[in-house]
C-alpha cells in the first residue's frame, strides 16, 4: 500500500456479483489475481454487512498475499475492521476530512467526481485519489448521476494534480477514447465480470490500452 501511488495499474476492477455470470465475489477475485489485477474495490451495496464482511476477510487475504491494493467502498467500518489498504467514497457519504480522522494517515481514501469543482473540492480535501465519471451512461450503479462526458475527464487531466480512475459505462469498444483523453487508470465493472474468459478479457483490453500508449 502506498498513498503516495494509489494507482498502481492500468485496469481497476470492482465487485458486481449479479453481473458476474453466477459467479460468486471470492471466485471472480481469484481470477483477477490470476490475470495480474493490481487494484480490486469490493462494492456490494444489497448484501447485509455480515455477508459483506466474511467476503471482504477472504478477499483481504487473497489480495494481501498477492501484493494487490484492497479498497472497500462506502463502508469506512468495513474497512477498518478488515484491514483494507483504502476506501472509496461519495459525495453523499461522510466528509472526506472526518473519514480521515477515524482512518488515519495510512489508509487510502478515494472520492467520487462528477464535475470539476468537486474534483478542486477532493484535493483540497485531502483525497488520495479521485473517481472521475461516470463517462458514458451507465446501469450497474443504481442511482448515478447522468454521464459527465469526456470533456470532464480532459479537465481533470490537464488541472489535476492526484491520481484519478476513469469509471462508467466504460467497455473493450470504447476505451481508447477515454485513453486517447489522456487515462491512465480505467475501472470497469460488467464488462469484465460478465466475461466467460475473464483472463483472456483483461489481455484483450490491456493489448488496447498498450497500443494507445505506444502510438503517444
Amino acid at each position: 500500500m502506498n498513498r503516495k501511488n494509489p494507482l498502481p495499474t492500468d485496469l481497476y476492477c470492482i465487485t458486481a456479483e449479479d453481473y458476474s455470470l453466477g459467479r460468486n465475489n471470492i471466485e471472480i477475485v481469484k481470477q483477477w489475481i490470476a490475470a495480474g489485477i493490481k487494484v480490486i474495490q469490493y462494492r456490494e451495496k444489497d448484501k447485509d454487512m455480515k455477508k459483506k464482511y466474511e467476503e471482504c476477510k477472504i478477499i483481504r487475504e487473497l489480495t494481501k498475499e498477492a501484493g494487490v491494493m484492497f479498497i472497500v467502498n462506502d463502508d469506512v467500518d468495513l474497512a477498518m475492521m478488515v484491514q483494507a489498504d483504502g476506501v472509496h467514497i461519495g459525495q453523499d457519504d461522510f466528509p472526506l476530512e472526518a473519514v480521515r480522522q477515524l482512518v488515519g494517515d495510512q489508509m487510502i481514501i478515494g472520492i467520487s467526481t462528477h464535475s470539476p469543482e468537486q474534483a478542486q473540492g477532493a484535493v483540497k480535501s485531502g483525497a488520495d485519489y479521485i473517481g472521475v465519471g461516470p463517462i458514458f451512461k451507465t446501469s450497474t450503479k443504481k442511482n448515478v448521476c447522468d454521464p459527465v462526458g469526456l470533456e470532464y475527464l480532459k479537465y481533470v487531466v490537464d488541472n489535476i494534480s492526484i491520481p484519478f480512475v476513469a469509471i462508467g459505462g466504460i467497455k473493450e469498444s470504447n476505451v481508447i477514447e477515454v485513453v486517447h483523453c489522456g487515462a491512465k487508470c480505467i475501472a470497469m465493472v460488467t464488462e469484465i465480470t460478465q466475461a466467460q474468459d475473464i483472463g483472456k478479457k483483461i489481455n484483450g483490453i490491456r493489448k488496447i490500452i498498450k497500443g494507445m500508449e505506444e502510438k503517444k
